[in-house]
């Protein structure tokens, strides 16, 4: 395998499914005949036994060679997440992009990314559904929580010398009106937190 098609399967693997146009974005990007490269890249793959995919949708879909249920009510999610870091990463690298990480056990925050983006951590909850203002301050009640208690204090990437507060940003359908005096809350696209937040 090539150190392209690692970097293919990792980011299967990360994602946990991607369309053709995103692996196309992130890894054919400075390619002249991308659309063909990828492919070809992509059928070899799957010939060699290192990805599936699913045609069952009008974009296809790919996952790594042990994968989700190709049914499974997450894809949509998984794939709006992969979205996400598609847009980010136009604008400038990410030093961390975790899905899904895991804070703690039951009753502790669930964010669906955990980044470091323009020097900045970042939570982020993408938000495809609309959840009912009691879902909603149950959600922001366990932020609250979290960040009283201090446990982001732990990440490995903390500098020795200060702890750095990760920020809380909601993608998508939001409340727009929950704010914390713990931590910070930020309701915006990708263009609007570059255009209206970062650039304060």
């Amino acid at each position: 395998m090539t150190t392209r098609d690692k970097a293919i399967v990792e980011d299967l693997k990360r994602f946990r499914c991607m369309t053709r146009e995103q692996i196309e974005q992130l890894h054919f990007g400075s390619v002249k005949n991308k659309v063909n490269e990828c492919n070809r890249v992509l059928l070899r793959l799957k010939r060699d036994g290192h990805i599936e995919v699913s045609k069952e949708r009008r974009m296809y879909t790919y996952f790594p060679a042990k994968h989700i249920k190709k049914d499974s009510s997450k894809l949509n999610h998984f794939l709006a997440i992969a979205d996400f870091y598609c847009d980010i990463v136009k604008i400038d690298k990410v030093r961390v992009f975790e899905v899904e990480p895991k804070l703690g056990d039951k009753g502790y925050p669930e964010p669906d990314v955990m980044m470091i983006w323009k020097g900045t951590p970042f939570f982020i909850e993408i938000q495809r559904s609309d959840y009912s203002s009691k879902q909603w301050i149950a959600k922001m009640n366990r932020y609250e929580q979290y960040y009283q208690s201090n446990e982001w204090h732990n990440f490995e990437w903390q500098p020795k010398d200060k702890r750095v507060q990760p920020m809380l940003w909601i993608v998508g359908k939001g409340p727009g009106a929950l704010t914390s005096t713990s931590f910070r809350v930020f309701y915006a696209t990708v263009d609007d937190m570059v255009n209206k937040v970062m650039k304060r």
